[in-house]
């Protein structure tokens, strides 16, 4: 197959394959921004290739109109040469004005162009008035079209009845009139293909700034995407990771074997820090098409045992139910899940110290699940502190993340000193996000709150 079939299969403009084409394109382009530059450059050429072609033949000395005219048995009367020259500048000069002024050009020119009949004298230079009529097409508006094409019509019918005495007058209008229609025609098909391209660099220039628009809502999106998950790691783990470092460092003196558990913990709990922190940017970075490191899957619901469990290690008492088929739910859904959790625990364990008790409570019943975190607060009935109106970019994340599933989240004191984070989430099949959030079979690797699998 040929490179032209090729261009032309592709869906492109055949003609755009050859070379010759191809280089009258760009000529074209080069002579519109000319034209653009310099638009008097352009007037004043037409105006100086009409007079070369048809106003310069009548003014040579051996031409002969009488003698032609009678073989025609048609006679018109040859003004003094400066009658002549008079004619031929009212023809021509409002030429100069034909795209700016284009109505005002074409009366100027029909009214020479009648007054010029009326005196019996034909010069070639009427054909200024088929181009003052084409740029009425191509740039007045319709309305003075619709009034120039009904003056053409009476100067056509002027211009018959003078050839009658050689022509008949039937083949005179026809001529005229095919002479008037095909100026419009191309002037109006030119000017719909300048409509047509200015549309498309329209809409291309749209486009462009819609896709500016998304490429910059998306860096948002994933911007706040990564800062929220970044919090949810790095904030639970450094605050496990500070309450075993000092609960360590107060029983090292008085047991010895505790405070290398700590530290033991200590260093499980900044490897699986390290980890997720790696998981996550290995998937932000662009690998290149290279064989990218394995991810371990995002947490889910059956990870809170052992979140639970580094919380116990920390001080706090915690105690995890479930009920309803939570194991079944989709991945998106439990990552979802996990996470508030995560995020209460932390809280908990910031605000309520290592020596409170915790109650954390998923239940999957009704269409809805439902997530309770509620601490007993610090020892002694001291108050917490912050306040119900005080949020911080977890309990926003929170937020957001119930939000993918219709789902909300409220959080405030508890009953004595203690603090309650409760999160319901929708899990009907006609929800939020459309499918069910009970999964059918293996889990997909599908995440709905944009986590990193």
């Amino acid at each position: 197959m040929s490179e032209h079939d090729t261009a032309a299969g592709a869906g492109g403009d055949p003609l755009s394959g050859y070379p010759v084409f191809a280089r009258l394109a760009r000529l074209g382009q080069r002579a519109r921004q000319a034209d653009r530059d310099h638009p008097w450059v352009l007037d004043t050429a037409v105006v100086a290739a009409v007079f070369l072609l048809f106003c310069l033949p009548d003014l040579l000395p051996f031409h002969d109109g009488g003698e032609r005219a009678r073989e025609h048995r048609i006679v018109f009367a040859r003004p003094p040469l400066a009658a002549m020259l008079a004619l031929q500048a009212g023809l021509l000069l409002p030429l100069l004005w034909r795209r700016r002024r284009p109505a005002a050009a074409f009366a100027a020119v029909a009214a020479v162009f009648v007054l010029q009949w009326s005196l019996g004298v034909a010069l070639r230079a009427d054909v200024a008035l088929l181009v003052a009529l084409y740029s009425l097409a191509l740039h007045g508006s319709l309305r003075h079209l619709a009034w120039a094409c009904a003056a053409m019509a009476g100067a056509s019918a002027l211009v018959a009845v003078e050839l009658s005495g050689g022509l008949p007058v039937g083949d005179a209008l026809f001529f005229l009139f095919s002479a008037a229609t095909a100026a419009v025609a191309v002037g109006i098909a030119v000017r719909i293909r300048r409509a047509q391209l200015a549309g498309l660099r329209e809409r291309a220039a749209r486009l462009e700034v819609e896709r500016d628009q998304r490429s910059r809502l998306a860096t948002a999106t994933e911007r706040t995407r990564v800062a929220r998950e970044m919090h949810d790691i790095i904030g639970h783990n450094l605050s496990v990771i500070i309450t075993l470092a000092d609960g360590g460092a107060y029983a090292t003196e008085a047991s010895p074997e505790r405070g290398r558990e700590a530290l033991l913990l200590i260093g499980e709990t900044s490897r699986q820090a390290l980890g997720e922190l790696r998981r996550m940017l290995g998937v932000l970075r662009d690998q290149g098409g290279e064989q990218g490191p394995e991810f371990t899957p995002q947490p889910g619901i059956a990870d809170l045992d052992g979140l639970c469990a580094r919380i116990r290690a920390a001080g706090p008492q915690v105690v995890y139910t479930a009920r309803g088929e939570v194991g079944r739910l989709d991945r998106g859904v439990q990552l979802m899940a996990y996470r508030i959790v995560q995020e209460a625990l932390t809280n908990t364990l910031k605000h309520a110290g290592p020596e409170t008790r915790v109650h954390v409570t998923l239940a999957a019943e009704g269409g809805r699940l439902r997530v309770r975190v509620r601490d007993g607060g610090p020892p002694g009935g001291a108050v917490r502190g912050g306040t119900a109106g005080e949020e911080g970019h977890g309990l926003t994340g929170m937020r957001e993340r119930a939000a993918l599933y219709g789902g909300t989240v409220t959080a405030g004191p508890g009953p004595g000193a203690g603090w309650t984070v409760e999160a319901v989430l929708d899990l009907t099949p006609d929800g939020p996000d459309g499918p069910s959030a009970f999964t059918s079979g293996p889990d997909p690797d599908f995440d709905p709150t944009g986590g990193l699998t």
